[in-house]
């Protein structure tokens, strides 16, 4: 698995770079791959990912493999629809992904991802962060 780079408040460097690879690709030109990344707008936004509860989540899905929701709940002994709640909005950030064999078997929450690369200039870093750093 790769490592998701996560950046603040740098969606047009972004947009660039996609716009760079597509026309090499267009060109033909042969493409190493990108790092996936993961942008926020804001240093607020952010911290929706890095919230304690989040990362204690995360941290218990790598070391123990919870085949459920309700089973990654009893390892951080949390509520089970606070849990399910944290574990959505991982999961449409792309940090996670449920896995299920259907017919009402549990989905098993899983890393997409080894780890979280946090990547944050603080050269210009006024334009479009909000106020304040996590």
């Amino acid at each position: 698995m790769p490592t998701l780079k996560v950046t603040v408040g740098e969606a047009e460097t972004l947009h660039e770079q996609t716009r760079n690879r597509l026309k090499a690709a267009q060109a033909g030109e042969e493409l190493e791959d990108a790092q996936p990344t993961l942008n926020f707008e804001s240093y607020a936004e952010l911290s929706r990912l890095l919230s304690p509860k989040n990362l204690e989540l995360l941290e218990a899905i790598a070391n123990h493999h919870p085949e459920s929701i309700r089973e990654a709940a009893e390892l951080v002994d949390r509520d089970y629809k606070q849990v399910h709640k944290n574990l959505s909005e991982l999961a449409d950030l792309g940090v996670i992904e449920f896995e299920s064999d259907g017919d009402g078997h549990p989905k098993t929450p899983t890393l997409a991802y080894d780890g979280i690369e946090i990547d944050i200039p603080f050269v210009d870093s006024s334009n479009n962060v909000g106020a304040a750093a996590p």
